[in-house]
Protein backbone atom coordinates (compact mmCIF):
# COMPACT_ATOMS: atom_id res chain seq x y z
CA UNK A 1 0.00 0.00 0.00
CA UNK A 2 3.00 2.56 0.54
CA UNK A 3 3.28 3.04 -3.19
CA UNK A 4 -0.78 3.74 -2.95
CA UNK A 5 0.22 6.87 -0.44
CA UNK A 6 0.79 9.28 -3.34
CA UNK A 7 -2.45 8.75 -4.78
CA UNK A 8 -4.18 9.81 -1.55
CA UNK A 9 -6.15 12.92 -1.05
CA UNK A 10 -5.40 14.53 2.37
CA UNK A 11 -7.88 16.94 4.68
CA UNK A 12 -6.13 20.28 2.69
CA UNK A 13 -6.97 19.04 -0.82
CA UNK A 14 -10.49 18.53 -0.32
CA UNK A 15 -12.91 20.27 -2.36
CA UNK A 16 -16.68 21.50 -2.23
CA UNK A 17 -19.23 19.32 -2.82
CA UNK A 18 -20.33 21.70 -5.78
CA UNK A 19 -16.88 22.05 -7.33
CA UNK A 20 -17.41 18.08 -7.86
CA UNK A 21 -21.11 18.64 -8.75
CA UNK A 22 -19.76 20.90 -11.59
CA UNK A 23 -17.73 18.11 -13.03
CA UNK A 24 -20.40 15.81 -13.09
CA UNK A 25 -22.61 18.49 -14.51
CA UNK A 26 -20.37 18.91 -17.10
CA UNK A 27 -19.54 15.46 -17.86
CA UNK A 28 -23.59 15.04 -18.59
CA UNK A 29 -23.75 17.53 -20.88
CA UNK A 30 -22.42 16.55 -24.50
CA UNK A 31 -22.84 15.66 -28.18
CA UNK A 32 -23.36 12.16 -27.19
CA UNK A 33 -26.40 12.66 -24.54
CA UNK A 34 -28.12 14.67 -26.88
CA UNK A 35 -27.79 11.90 -29.41
CA UNK A 36 -29.20 9.22 -27.07
CA UNK A 37 -31.74 11.57 -25.99
CA UNK A 38 -32.79 11.92 -29.95
CA UNK A 39 -32.86 8.14 -29.63
CA UNK A 40 -35.37 8.14 -26.80
CA UNK A 41 -37.29 10.90 -28.76
CA UNK A 42 -37.83 8.68 -31.47
CA UNK A 43 -38.91 5.77 -29.64
CA UNK A 44 -40.60 6.46 -26.86
CA UNK A 45 -43.71 9.05 -25.37
CA UNK A 46 -41.90 12.33 -24.00
CA UNK A 47 -43.33 11.23 -20.53
CA UNK A 48 -41.55 7.48 -20.92
CA UNK A 49 -38.54 9.37 -21.65
CA UNK A 50 -38.46 11.74 -18.65
CA UNK A 51 -39.32 8.68 -16.34
CA UNK A 52 -36.20 6.43 -18.27
CA UNK A 53 -34.19 8.90 -17.17
CA UNK A 54 -34.87 9.61 -13.69
CA UNK A 55 -34.89 6.06 -13.05
CA UNK A 56 -31.58 5.19 -15.20
CA UNK A 57 -29.77 8.12 -13.72
CA UNK A 58 -31.60 7.72 -10.12
CA UNK A 59 -29.93 3.72 -10.60
CA UNK A 60 -26.53 5.04 -11.89
CA UNK A 61 -26.21 8.00 -9.00
CA UNK A 62 -26.63 5.78 -6.42
CA UNK A 63 -24.14 2.68 -7.50
CA UNK A 64 -21.56 6.18 -8.06
CA UNK A 65 -22.45 6.96 -4.29
CA UNK A 66 -21.32 3.92 -2.84
CA UNK A 67 -18.12 3.84 -4.93
CA UNK A 68 -17.36 7.66 -4.67
CA UNK A 69 -18.48 7.12 -0.34
CA UNK A 70 -15.29 4.81 0.14
CA UNK A 71 -12.98 6.95 -2.51
CA UNK A 72 -13.84 9.95 -0.10
CA UNK A 73 -13.11 7.80 3.16
CA UNK A 74 -9.90 6.23 1.49
CA UNK A 75 -8.82 9.20 -0.66
CA UNK A 76 -7.86 7.16 -3.98
CA UNK A 77 -8.68 6.71 -7.46
CA UNK A 78 -10.67 3.55 -8.87
CA UNK A 79 -7.43 2.14 -10.53
CA UNK A 80 -6.22 1.70 -6.92
CA UNK A 81 -9.76 1.17 -4.67
CA UNK A 82 -10.40 -2.08 -7.57
CA UNK A 83 -7.13 -3.99 -5.91
CA UNK A 84 -9.40 -4.23 -3.09
CA UNK A 85 -11.52 -6.88 -4.83
CA UNK A 86 -8.97 -7.80 -7.32
CA UNK A 87 -5.84 -8.28 -5.68
CA UNK A 88 -2.60 -5.35 -6.21
CA UNK A 89 -1.48 -6.83 -9.69
CA UNK A 90 -4.67 -7.40 -11.05
CA UNK A 91 -5.78 -3.77 -10.25
CA UNK A 92 -2.71 -2.27 -11.45
CA UNK A 93 -1.63 -3.53 -14.63
CA UNK A 94 -5.40 -4.89 -15.84
CA UNK A 95 -7.68 -2.61 -14.74
CA UNK A 96 -5.73 0.24 -15.45
CA UNK A 97 -5.11 -0.38 -18.75
CA UNK A 98 -8.78 -1.16 -19.38
CA UNK A 99 -9.58 2.28 -18.15
CA UNK A 100 -6.70 3.65 -19.76
CA UNK A 101 -7.24 2.50 -23.07
CA UNK A 102 -11.37 3.09 -22.89
CA UNK A 103 -10.86 6.86 -21.81
CA UNK A 104 -7.78 7.34 -24.23
CA UNK A 105 -10.23 6.05 -27.03
CA UNK A 106 -12.96 8.32 -25.81
CA UNK A 107 -10.53 11.08 -25.76
CA UNK A 108 -9.73 10.15 -29.14
CA UNK A 109 -13.38 10.49 -30.64
CA UNK A 110 -14.35 12.99 -28.95
CA UNK A 111 -11.67 15.15 -30.42
CA UNK A 112 -12.47 14.74 -33.43
CA UNK A 113 -16.04 15.07 -33.06
CA UNK A 114 -15.34 18.44 -32.14
CA UNK A 115 -12.46 18.83 -34.66
CA UNK A 116 -14.43 18.03 -38.50
CA UNK A 117 -17.88 19.88 -36.60
CA UNK A 118 -15.81 22.50 -35.74
CA UNK A 119 -14.33 23.35 -39.28
CA UNK A 120 -17.71 22.04 -41.34
CA UNK A 121 -19.50 24.92 -38.65
CA UNK A 122 -16.57 27.27 -39.46
CA UNK A 123 -17.04 27.13 -43.49
CA UNK A 124 -20.63 27.31 -42.89
CA UNK A 125 -20.89 30.68 -41.23
CA UNK A 126 -17.90 32.30 -41.91
CA UNK A 127 -16.94 30.82 -45.09
CA UNK A 128 -13.52 30.04 -44.03
CA UNK A 129 -11.85 26.19 -44.64
CA UNK A 130 -9.74 25.53 -41.86
CA UNK A 131 -8.58 22.11 -42.26
CA UNK A 132 -10.24 19.28 -40.45
CA UNK A 133 -6.81 18.38 -39.04
CA UNK A 134 -5.78 21.54 -37.53
CA UNK A 135 -9.04 22.27 -35.80
CA UNK A 136 -8.56 18.72 -34.12
CA UNK A 137 -5.11 19.33 -33.37
CA UNK A 138 -6.26 22.45 -32.05
CA UNK A 139 -8.90 21.54 -29.69
CA UNK A 140 -7.01 18.29 -28.84
CA UNK A 141 -4.24 20.47 -27.06
CA UNK A 142 -6.71 23.17 -25.84
CA UNK A 143 -8.60 20.34 -24.05
CA UNK A 144 -5.57 18.22 -22.81
CA UNK A 145 -4.05 21.07 -21.00
CA UNK A 146 -7.44 22.12 -18.79
CA UNK A 147 -6.80 18.33 -18.19
CA UNK A 148 -3.23 18.43 -17.28
CA UNK A 149 -3.73 21.08 -14.53
CA UNK A 150 -5.95 18.05 -12.79
CA UNK A 151 -8.77 18.93 -10.48
CA UNK A 152 -8.22 22.41 -10.63
CA UNK A 153 -8.70 22.47 -14.24
CA UNK A 154 -11.49 20.49 -14.38
CA UNK A 155 -13.31 22.59 -11.87
CA UNK A 156 -12.66 26.28 -12.93
CA UNK A 157 -13.61 24.92 -16.35
CA UNK A 158 -17.07 23.17 -15.35
CA UNK A 159 -17.85 26.30 -13.26
CA UNK A 160 -18.07 28.77 -16.06
CA UNK A 161 -18.75 26.42 -19.08
CA UNK A 162 -21.60 24.49 -17.51
CA UNK A 163 -23.80 27.37 -16.42
CA UNK A 164 -23.08 29.05 -19.99
CA UNK A 165 -23.82 25.59 -22.00
CA UNK A 166 -27.38 25.47 -20.19
CA UNK A 167 -28.68 28.81 -20.82
CA UNK A 168 -27.51 28.30 -24.73
CA UNK A 169 -28.92 24.86 -24.90
CA UNK A 170 -32.30 26.30 -23.52
CA UNK A 171 -32.68 29.40 -25.70
CA UNK A 172 -31.70 26.96 -28.61
CA UNK A 173 -34.68 24.75 -27.96
CA UNK A 174 -37.13 27.67 -27.18
CA UNK A 175 -35.85 28.88 -30.66
CA UNK A 176 -36.51 25.41 -32.14
CA UNK A 177 -39.94 25.34 -30.53
CA UNK A 178 -41.37 28.95 -31.57
CA UNK A 179 -39.93 28.42 -35.12
CA UNK A 180 -41.18 24.96 -36.18
CA UNK A 181 -44.62 25.12 -34.49
CA UNK A 182 -42.91 22.77 -31.91
CA UNK A 183 -45.92 22.64 -28.70
CA UNK A 184 -48.30 21.48 -31.42
CA UNK A 185 -46.03 18.69 -32.54
CA UNK A 186 -45.08 18.18 -29.38
CA UNK A 187 -49.02 17.77 -28.26
CA UNK A 188 -50.12 15.43 -30.85
CA UNK A 189 -46.71 13.16 -31.17
CA UNK A 190 -46.45 9.38 -30.51
CA UNK A 191 -43.34 7.41 -31.46
CA UNK A 192 -43.68 5.15 -34.47
CA UNK A 193 -43.04 2.01 -32.70
CA UNK A 194 -42.99 2.34 -28.72
CA UNK A 195 -39.82 0.31 -27.74
CA UNK A 196 -41.22 0.53 -23.63
CA UNK A 197 -39.23 1.65 -20.65
CA UNK A 198 -36.80 -1.05 -20.23
CA UNK A 199 -35.50 0.19 -23.64
CA UNK A 200 -35.01 3.68 -22.81
CA UNK A 201 -33.65 3.29 -18.77
CA UNK A 202 -31.01 0.89 -20.99
CA UNK A 203 -30.54 3.26 -22.98
CA UNK A 204 -29.47 6.15 -20.24
CA UNK A 205 -27.64 3.87 -18.14
CA UNK A 206 -25.13 3.11 -21.22
CA UNK A 207 -24.43 6.72 -21.67
CA UNK A 208 -22.68 6.85 -17.89
CA UNK A 209 -22.29 3.55 -16.60
CA UNK A 210 -18.50 3.99 -16.85
CA UNK A 211 -18.94 7.59 -15.91
CA UNK A 212 -20.28 5.84 -12.67
CA UNK A 213 -17.27 3.41 -12.37
CA UNK A 214 -14.82 5.79 -12.39
CA UNK A 215 -16.19 8.00 -9.87
CA UNK A 216 -14.10 7.48 -7.27
CA UNK A 217 -11.42 9.57 -9.05
CA UNK A 218 -13.05 12.66 -8.46
CA UNK A 219 -15.16 12.05 -5.21
CA UNK A 220 -11.86 11.76 -3.36
CA UNK A 221 -11.52 15.18 -3.37
CA UNK A 222 -15.69 15.08 -1.27
CA UNK A 223 -14.59 16.51 2.39
CA UNK A 224 -17.32 13.70 3.67
CA UNK A 225 -19.71 10.83 2.10
CA UNK A 226 -22.44 13.34 2.47
CA UNK A 227 -20.98 15.67 0.18
CA UNK A 228 -20.50 12.64 -2.53
CA UNK A 229 -24.24 11.89 -1.82
CA UNK A 230 -25.32 15.45 -2.85
CA UNK A 231 -22.42 16.06 -6.02
CA UNK A 232 -23.66 12.40 -7.56
CA UNK A 233 -27.72 13.09 -7.14
CA UNK A 234 -27.43 16.58 -8.11
CA UNK A 235 -24.59 16.58 -10.25
CA UNK A 236 -26.20 13.80 -12.42
CA UNK A 237 -29.74 13.72 -12.53
CA UNK A 238 -30.80 17.11 -13.56
CA UNK A 239 -27.87 17.72 -16.07
CA UNK A 240 -28.65 14.36 -17.71
CA UNK A 241 -32.42 15.00 -17.70
CA UNK A 242 -32.00 18.37 -19.07
CA UNK A 243 -29.95 17.30 -21.69
CA UNK A 244 -31.27 14.18 -22.71
CA UNK A 245 -35.02 15.49 -23.05
CA UNK A 246 -33.51 18.43 -25.24
CA UNK A 247 -32.41 15.78 -27.30
CA UNK A 248 -35.50 14.13 -27.79
CA UNK A 249 -37.27 17.45 -28.19
CA UNK A 250 -34.81 18.81 -31.02
CA UNK A 251 -35.18 15.34 -32.58
CA UNK A 252 -39.51 15.45 -32.41
CA UNK A 253 -39.74 18.63 -33.54
CA UNK A 254 -36.83 19.63 -35.99
CA UNK A 255 -35.55 15.97 -36.77
CA UNK A 256 -32.29 16.28 -35.37
CA UNK A 257 -30.72 15.91 -31.57
CA UNK A 258 -27.42 18.64 -32.36
CA UNK A 259 -28.80 21.92 -30.84
CA UNK A 260 -25.34 23.16 -32.58
CA UNK A 261 -26.67 22.08 -35.72
CA UNK A 262 -30.00 23.75 -34.91
CA UNK A 263 -28.31 27.06 -34.33
CA UNK A 264 -26.55 26.98 -37.79
CA UNK A 265 -29.65 26.10 -39.52
CA UNK A 266 -31.08 29.39 -38.43
CA UNK A 267 -28.78 31.19 -40.99
CA UNK A 268 -28.05 34.04 -38.63
CA UNK A 269 -24.08 34.33 -38.33
CA UNK A 270 -24.95 35.19 -34.40
CA UNK A 271 -26.97 32.49 -33.78
CA UNK A 272 -23.93 30.65 -35.75
CA UNK A 273 -21.54 31.54 -33.11
CA UNK A 274 -23.64 29.72 -30.26
CA UNK A 275 -23.78 26.76 -31.78
CA UNK A 276 -20.36 26.49 -31.88
CA UNK A 277 -19.60 27.74 -28.79
CA UNK A 278 -22.32 24.54 -27.63
CA UNK A 279 -20.18 22.45 -30.06
CA UNK A 280 -17.35 23.69 -28.44
CA UNK A 281 -18.42 23.61 -24.06
CA UNK A 282 -20.39 20.94 -25.04
CA UNK A 283 -17.35 18.38 -26.51
CA UNK A 284 -14.19 20.45 -23.57
CA UNK A 285 -16.40 19.61 -20.53
CA UNK A 286 -16.92 16.11 -21.17
CA UNK A 287 -13.46 15.41 -22.89
CA UNK A 288 -11.16 16.59 -20.22
CA UNK A 289 -12.53 14.04 -18.16
CA UNK A 290 -11.39 11.28 -20.13
CA UNK A 291 -8.24 12.64 -20.39
CA UNK A 292 -8.01 13.21 -16.27
CA UNK A 293 -8.63 9.21 -15.68
CA UNK A 294 -6.74 8.14 -18.59
CA UNK A 295 -4.03 9.70 -17.28
CA UNK A 296 -4.94 9.21 -13.75
CA UNK A 297 -4.85 5.55 -14.48
CA UNK A 298 -1.30 5.41 -16.23
CA UNK A 299 0.00 7.00 -13.66
CA UNK A 300 -1.46 3.91 -11.37
CA UNK A 301 -0.40 1.28 -13.92
CA UNK A 302 3.53 2.83 -14.35
CA UNK A 303 3.55 3.60 -10.69
CA UNK A 304 4.14 7.43 -11.35
CA UNK A 305 3.51 9.23 -8.51
CA UNK A 306 0.55 11.68 -8.61
CA UNK A 307 2.31 14.76 -7.84
CA UNK A 308 4.13 13.77 -11.68
CA UNK A 309 0.81 12.84 -12.72
CA UNK A 310 1.17 15.41 -16.15
CA UNK A 311 3.62 13.55 -17.46
CA UNK A 312 0.72 10.30 -18.05
CA UNK A 313 -2.22 12.77 -18.43
CA UNK A 314 -0.21 14.79 -20.98
CA UNK A 315 0.70 11.03 -22.77
CA UNK A 316 -3.18 10.06 -22.94
CA UNK A 317 -3.75 12.94 -24.23
CA UNK A 318 -1.51 12.93 -27.36
CA UNK A 319 -2.34 9.51 -27.53
CA UNK A 320 -5.82 10.61 -28.03
CA UNK A 321 -5.11 13.37 -30.47
CA UNK A 322 -3.28 10.85 -32.78
CA UNK A 323 -6.41 8.07 -32.89
CA UNK A 324 -8.28 11.21 -33.93
CA UNK A 325 -6.17 12.14 -36.79
CA UNK A 326 -5.82 8.92 -38.06
CA UNK A 327 -9.32 8.52 -37.75
CA UNK A 328 -10.33 11.82 -39.99
CA UNK A 329 -7.32 10.34 -42.53
CA UNK A 330 -8.80 6.63 -42.57
CA UNK A 331 -11.43 5.16 -43.91
CA UNK A 332 -15.36 6.50 -43.63
CA UNK A 333 -15.80 3.39 -41.54
CA UNK A 334 -12.93 3.69 -39.11
CA UNK A 335 -15.32 5.40 -36.35
CA UNK A 336 -17.88 2.82 -36.14
CA UNK A 337 -15.13 0.04 -36.17
CA UNK A 338 -13.42 2.03 -33.42
CA UNK A 339 -16.57 3.27 -31.28
CA UNK A 340 -17.64 -0.57 -31.59
CA UNK A 341 -14.42 -1.70 -30.04
CA UNK A 342 -14.55 1.34 -27.56
CA UNK A 343 -18.16 0.65 -26.17
CA UNK A 344 -17.23 -3.56 -26.05
CA UNK A 345 -14.14 -2.17 -23.34
CA UNK A 346 -16.64 0.03 -21.86
CA UNK A 347 -19.20 -2.96 -21.32
CA UNK A 348 -16.09 -4.42 -19.23
CA UNK A 349 -16.51 -2.24 -16.33
CA UNK A 350 -19.81 -1.55 -15.12
CA UNK A 351 -19.32 -5.23 -13.34
CA UNK A 352 -16.07 -4.01 -11.64
CA UNK A 353 -18.77 -2.00 -9.35
CA UNK A 354 -19.99 -4.66 -7.92
CA UNK A 355 -17.26 -6.05 -6.76
CA UNK A 356 -15.86 -2.99 -5.58
CA UNK A 357 -19.44 -2.57 -3.46
CA UNK A 358 -19.34 -6.38 -2.15
CA UNK A 359 -16.12 -5.93 -1.00
CA UNK A 360 -15.84 -2.39 1.28
CA UNK A 361 -19.55 -2.17 2.25
CA UNK A 362 -20.93 -5.99 2.12
CA UNK A 363 -17.73 -7.97 3.59
CA UNK A 364 -15.63 -4.77 4.86
CA UNK A 365 -18.69 -3.40 6.10
CA UNK A 366 -18.15 0.03 5.32
CA UNK A 367 -15.47 0.86 7.29
CA UNK A 368 -11.94 1.99 5.79
CA UNK A 369 -10.09 0.18 8.53
CA UNK A 370 -11.44 -2.99 7.11
CA UNK A 371 -10.05 -2.27 3.47
CA UNK A 372 -7.08 -4.54 2.40
CA UNK A 373 -5.32 -4.71 -1.28
CA UNK A 374 -3.41 -7.83 -1.04
CA UNK A 375 -0.49 -8.67 -3.38
CA UNK A 376 -0.94 -10.55 -6.19
CA UNK A 377 -4.43 -12.20 -7.82
CA UNK A 378 -7.45 -12.38 -5.59
CA UNK A 379 -9.48 -15.56 -7.22
CA UNK A 380 -12.73 -14.69 -5.90
CA UNK A 381 -12.58 -11.04 -7.45
CA UNK A 382 -11.94 -12.39 -10.51
CA UNK A 383 -14.16 -14.78 -10.97
CA UNK A 384 -17.08 -12.58 -9.84
CA UNK A 385 -15.76 -10.29 -12.28
CA UNK A 386 -15.77 -12.38 -15.41
CA UNK A 387 -19.13 -13.88 -14.02
CA UNK A 388 -20.52 -10.00 -14.37
CA UNK A 389 -19.22 -9.29 -17.89
CA UNK A 390 -20.17 -12.39 -18.95
CA UNK A 391 -24.30 -11.72 -17.71
CA UNK A 392 -23.84 -7.85 -18.75
CA UNK A 393 -22.53 -8.35 -22.21
CA UNK A 394 -25.35 -11.58 -22.76
CA UNK A 395 -28.13 -9.77 -21.38
CA UNK A 396 -27.44 -6.19 -22.52
CA UNK A 397 -27.25 -7.33 -26.28
CA UNK A 398 -23.30 -6.95 -26.30
CA UNK A 399 -22.39 -10.05 -27.90
CA UNK A 400 -25.26 -10.08 -30.28
CA UNK A 401 -24.65 -6.79 -31.52
CA UNK A 402 -20.75 -7.27 -32.09
CA UNK A 403 -20.31 -11.08 -32.68
CA UNK A 404 -23.37 -12.39 -34.20
CA UNK A 405 -21.43 -15.38 -35.23
CA UNK A 406 -20.51 -16.58 -31.54
CA UNK A 407 -23.94 -15.75 -30.83
CA UNK A 408 -25.74 -17.92 -33.37
CA UNK A 409 -23.31 -20.97 -32.12
CA UNK A 410 -24.31 -20.25 -28.71
CA UNK A 411 -27.34 -18.89 -28.04
CA UNK A 412 -27.23 -18.56 -24.37
CA UNK A 413 -24.74 -15.76 -25.12
CA UNK A 414 -28.09 -13.77 -25.97
CA UNK A 415 -30.33 -13.57 -23.16
CA UNK A 416 -32.65 -10.22 -23.26
CA UNK A 417 -33.54 -9.23 -19.77
CA UNK A 418 -33.40 -5.78 -18.15
CA UNK A 419 -30.47 -3.55 -18.45
CA UNK A 420 -26.91 -5.12 -19.54
CA UNK A 421 -24.93 -2.84 -17.33
CA UNK A 422 -27.04 -3.21 -13.48
CA UNK A 423 -27.42 -6.84 -14.27
CA UNK A 424 -23.59 -7.36 -14.46
CA UNK A 425 -23.12 -5.47 -11.44
CA UNK A 426 -25.98 -7.18 -9.28
CA UNK A 427 -24.29 -10.41 -10.56
CA UNK A 428 -20.86 -9.33 -9.39
CA UNK A 429 -21.74 -8.31 -6.01
CA UNK A 430 -23.95 -11.11 -5.33
CA UNK A 431 -21.27 -13.46 -6.73
CA UNK A 432 -18.73 -11.51 -4.86
CA UNK A 433 -20.16 -11.48 -1.71
CA UNK A 434 -20.70 -15.58 -1.17
CA UNK A 435 -17.50 -16.52 -2.54
CA UNK A 436 -15.51 -13.37 -0.61
CA UNK A 437 -17.23 -15.00 2.99
CA UNK A 438 -16.38 -18.66 2.11
CA UNK A 439 -12.48 -17.60 0.84
CA UNK A 440 -11.40 -15.01 3.46
CA UNK A 441 -8.39 -12.59 2.30
CA UNK A 442 -5.11 -13.65 3.42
Amino acid sequence: MSENKSFEIKAEQRQSWWSITMVWAGAMICVSCLMVGGVLGNSLTLGQVAMSVIIGYGIIAAYMSLIGMQSCDLGLPTAILAGGALGAKCSKYVVSAILAIACIGWFGVQSAVCGISFSAMFLQIFNVDIPTWISIVFWGVIMLVTACYGFKGLKMLNTIAVPLLLVVCVYGLILALVNNDGMNAIAVYQPAINMGMVFGINYTIATFALGGVISADYCRFAKNRKDVVKSSFIGVIPAGFLILMIGAILTIVTGQYDISAVFVSFGSPVLGILGLLALICGTWTTNVTNAYTGGLALSVMLGIDEKKSKIPTAAAGICGIIVALVGALAAAGFYAVFQNFLSILSALIPPLAGIMIADYWILGKGDKDNFKVIEGLYWPGLISLIAGILVACSTGGTFASYFPGLVQALPILNVSFFVGPINGIVVSLVLYAILGSIIKKK
